[in-house]
């Protein structure tokens, strides 16, 4: 290879120009980096995105955090298998799909995009998603790391203790990693003070050195690469998707040998080695172009968004539960903004625009043909009242859109000197810096200004409830939402994400009983947003530690208003925990799980752990399983089990060796407080 062609694999392909229309480009086209046609090399052919691919008119998936809700590791990774289907066919070989960036806060903007605030559910999920689609492209995973907030995101500096950083924030990395990832994208924010492509600490040390990953590194987009030489030779491989820093730089300085060739050498072999084996090892046959958005797809959708729903709350009203919706119903008043849109999530860099999409209220029209549903928007609550009262049961649909929250693709602290000598100082520099800065105020999403709904949604609920006590709430939004004000007013709460493009189906289906409510909290709904890990939008530099989510709480003893993991179903379901096996590489736990209720139904058996000895047990997800059993039936299940939660790391030595404590398991249908009948830990290697 010539140097240019050489260089050239450490960039994105296309021109500084194509600046502006990167948001119009990454709809229609993979964006190329590293071709070299001479040799016949396609480089590096990137799609985004976590809930379906980009380009294009393809399958709109539920949203990450709705898909780590339905706690099924194998129906993730037929998803994956779809979204590298879609990938390929449209002439991409590399997928961006897989975020597993921790729920530190629910407020975080994008926090749809990931799987919720644990470890271990986030890598068993992260890991399948990643299985499927390596079938057809190269996965990669991001954002490393520690990349849990927007607005602030190109500058804040976050600091971590060594414990935090490998116990809590990194190991959902290395499972995805080790389920055979290839690429990794660094984030936008600094660590202990460096920016994450020129730190050699996390890119080299950590995660070639320590975790043996061979694959290659690649920048976030366009602002994420700081200086050209210093980023390879920490170990970021390419600067994406532009010409930029690297095109400037790094031909002058492999001239004066600023830059060692075999730092360049290095990149390069990473970069060939993986596209190369991808292309021996991928599935032969390329998919067809009717492969996009097809029927098969769109059933897969609509069983994700199905199993995602959370049935938070169901009493009964009268004889019966309020949920499923009686068959003896005559008319359903669907009430609220949300209610005839599809609300697929924030319009970031993951948005899918698909052919066609179902909202609540089309689905429950489809659904039920012969009863007369009436709608009011909610913008009168009089007019809302009234329809109520008119209607057998009233269905609220309300929460948050891309407005709300979502990737905040303008920002002020970007570094337009990336653009250009011109822009590294002087009045062109200011004039950009504030013209970002101004238009950061008016973009859609960023992080969330409150956990509650907006307050019309709240009076809306209330003038709802008020007119008919057969009133169901459905929850729309993409992490935490506060109900503690209102939802004592009603007797049906839902949490149904932004749920895809069959998101309306899938949501009738859960109502009319057609399927059951199978989907399970990712991270938990305190009482009170203070009961959380301070949150500000605007810091420039915050410290992450070991106490967050429902941690955080059971720490301090504070019961949540749904704990991680809670989900109601439509049957009931008992489970016993039988024996368990286990030492510091993992293990396994049998559980017996019985079906006591009188239709078919679902749960997912969770394993926890925890020092008991502790004044205040903080119990640690070490694995899950999902079981669908028919009414009356009885099934033993083996949970696999995740040693790392009761595992310490010696920053000295990087081993690692047992948490100290009298450590117990249990099993239970949602994070435990109640540690009483837990089974002692039995280590084998103890």
């Amino acid at each position: 290879m010539t140097d240019r062609e050489l260089l050239g694999l450490l960039d994105g392909d296309s021109p500084r120009r194509a600046l502006p229309l990167i948001p119009l480009l990454l709809t229609r086209q993979p964006f190329t980096a590293g071709a070299v046609p001479r040799l016949g090399i396609p480089g590096i052919r990137f799609s985004d995105g976590a809930r379906g691919v980009v380009i294009g008119a393809s399958t709109a998936f539920p949203v990450t955090m709705a898909r780590a809700a339905t706690w099924n590791p194998s129906l993730e990774e037929q998803v994956g298998l779809a979204i590298g289907i879609e990938t390929r066919a449209r002439g991409a070989n590399y997928s961006a799909s897989i975020c597993v960036n921790l729920l530190r806060h629910p407020a975080w903007g994008r926090a749809q995009e990931c799987y919720g605030e644990d470890p271990v559910l986030t890598g068993v999920m992260g890991s399948a998603l990643t299985r499927g689609v390596r079938v057809h492209v190269m996965a990669c995973v991001k954002h490393f790391a520690l990349n849990s907030m927007e607005n602030e995101r190109f500058e804040v500096d976050v600091s971590v203790d060594e414990h935090a950083l490998h116990e809590v924030y990194l190991p959902h990395f290395k499972a995805v990693l080790e389920a055979g990832a290839d690429s990794v994208m660094t984030s936008y924010n600094r660590v202990q003070g460096k920016y994450m492509d020129i730190n050699s600490s996390l890119l080299t040390d950590i995660l070639r050195d320590e975790w043996g990953f061979d694959g290659f590194v690649t920048s976030d987009w366009v602002f994420g690469t700081h200086d050209a030489v210093l980023s390879l030779q920490a170990g970021m491989d390419v600067e994406m998707p532009l010409r930029l820093l690297r095109a400037r730089n790094l031909p002058a300085a492999l001239k004066s040998g600023e830059l060692d060739r075999g730092t360049v050498l290095e990149s390069a072999r990473r970069i060939l080695r993986t596209c190369l084996l991808n292309a021996a090892t991928r599935e032969p046959a390329r998919p067809r172009a009717d492969s996009v958005a097809s029927p098969t797809h769109r059933t897969l959708t609509r069983q994700v968004a199905s199993e995602s729903i959370v049935l938070l709350k169901n009493e009964a009203i009268g004889q019966e539960p309020l949920l499923p919706l009686s068959p003896t119903t005559r008319h359903l008043a669907v009430i609220g903004r949300l209610a005839t849109r599809a609300n697929l999530g924030d319009h970031g860099s993951s948005r899918v625009r698909p052919p066609s999409t179902v909202s609540p209220l089309q689905g429950l029209r489809e659904a039920l043909p012969g009863v007369r549903i009436t709608t009011a928007s909610g913008r009168s609550e009089h007019a809302a009242a009234a329809a109520a009262a008119r209607a057998d049961t009233a269905v609220v649909i309300v929460g948050l859109d891309e407005h709300d929250e979502g990737e905040s693709v303008v920002t002020g602290g970007v570094d337009v000197g990336v653009l250009g000598s011109a822009f590294a100082s002087g009045p062109l520099r200011v004039a950009l810096a504030g013209l970002a800065h101004l238009a950061s105020h008016f973009v859609r999403g960023g992080d969330r200004t409150s956990l509650d709904l907006r307050p019309a949604d709240v009076r809306l609920i209330r003038a709802v409830a008020a007119s008919n006590p057969r009133t169901i709430v459905v929850l729309i939004g993409g992490s935490t939402i506060l109900t503690e004000e209102w939802e004592d007013r009603v007797p049906a709460l839902l949490l149904a994400w932004y749920g895809g493009m069959e998101g309306g189906r899938a949501l009738a289906s859960v109502l009319t009983g057609d399927t059951e409510p199978s989907g399970r909290l990712p991270f938990v709904i305190p009482t009170d947003a203070a009961h959380l890990p301070p949150f500000d939008r605007a810091a420039r530099s915050v410290v992450y530690d070991d106490k967050w989510g429902q941690r955080r709480l059971d720490g301090e003893g504070t019961i949540p208003a749904f704990p991680f993991g809670f989900g109601l179903g439509y049957t009931t379901i008992q489970h016993r925990l039988l024996e368990h096996k286990f030492n510091s590489t993992g293990g396994s736990a049998d559980v017996v799980v019985q079906n006591t209720g009188d239709r078919e139904g679902s749960t997912v058996v969770q394993i926890y752990a925890a020092d008991v000895s502790a004044r205040t047990p903080v119990a640690q997800l070490l694995g899950f399983h999902k079981v669908t059993l028919e009414p009356g039936a009885e099934k033993t299940v083996r949970v696999t089990l995740d040693a790392g939660p009761t595992l310490e790391r010696d920053p000295a030595t990087r081993s690692w060796s047992p948490r100290p404590g009298a450590w117990a398991l249990l099993a239970a249908q949602h994070s435990p407080t109640n540690w009483a009948h837990a089974a002692p830990l039995r280590r084998a290697d103890a």
